[in-house]
């Protein structure tokens, strides 16, 4: 009830310090609406019209079941990617021979196309949420790997020989002294980790299904209805931030605040 309430009471402060965000956004839709103007209708329709577009499809009702069946495939191989990745990476990061050893490994996995990824995943399973899911986690899974191998090998030594001499519980070790480090690298290599999924989800289902935004993509790219795909863009990069800010920000910035205090 307490936690509740603190969310609450910091919400409008939230809120406010996101105006950089918005800032930003604004920024895009204003250089949008300029290059719409230079290029014309037929190439470019400006913002008003993707959005009217993509009011009329969420009206509609159909598009909310695509931006689910997106959604969930693209999470569902991100939090297999997170899962895996996180423990996998500080496994690595406190032992040097398994972090030499994975090196290799990682650079393939980043240096190979998610496209040549997908077309093994059609192979393997076909045209289902298994090649969409299975993308996603080989293209997200090495960024979120990186980065918590980063956070434990980079943890400082004099610290933690400090909370050795002291004899601290192994519990106030962990969330005093390792936990806070590792979490500052993990964040930003989850929400590295979260745009790749988006994006990979979406050039998979345009590929490989029969449903989600991305086979919605590919009808109005066989209609040459540029308004209705910027709609679907927009869909998804609302989606995207939604999912980013109302999750996982105010996560970081918990986390932050409990650092700050202790």
């Amino acid at each position: 009830m307490n936690a509740a309430v603190r969310w609450l009471a910091g919400l409008p402060a939230y809120l406010w310090s996101g105006w950089g965000a918005v800032a930003s956004l604004l920024l895009c839709l204003a250089l949008w609406e300029w290059l719409a103007g230079f290029y014309g209708e037929l190439i470019l329709p400006d913002p008003r019209a993707a959005l009217s577009t993509l009011a009329g499809l969420l009206a509609g009702g159909g598009a909310w079941s695509e931006l689910g069946i997106t959604a969930r495939r693209a999470l569902a191989g991100f939090v297999l990617a997170l899962a895996a990745g996180s423990a996998l990476g500080l496994a690595a990061g406190l032992s040097m021979t398994a972090a030499m050893m994975s090196r290799p490994v990682v650079t393939v996995l980043i240096g190979t196309p998610p496209i040549a990824w997908l077309v093994l995943a059609l192979l393997w399973f076909g045209a289902g949420d298994g090649t969409p899911v299975f993308t996603v986690f080989v293209a997200a899974f090495p960024v979120i790997f990186v980065g918590a191998m980063q956070g434990a090998r980079t943890v400082d030594g004099q610290l933690a020989e400090l909370a050795a001499a002291y004899r601290l519980p192994a519990r106030m070790r962990l969330t005093d002294v390792y936990l806070p480090h590792v979490l500052s690298y993990l964040f930003p290599a989850w929400i590295t980790a979260l745009g790749i999924s988006w994006k990979v989800v979406v050039m998979a289902e345009l590929l490989a299904t029969s449903d989600g935004v991305g086979a919605a993509l590919a009808v109005t790219r066989s209609h040459l209805d540029t308004a209705a795909t910027l709609a679907w863009i927009l869909a998804v990069v609302g989606t995207l931030l939604a999912v980013e800010y109302l999750l996982l920000e105010p996560l970081k910035r918990a986390v932050e605040r409990w650092r700050s205090t202790t």
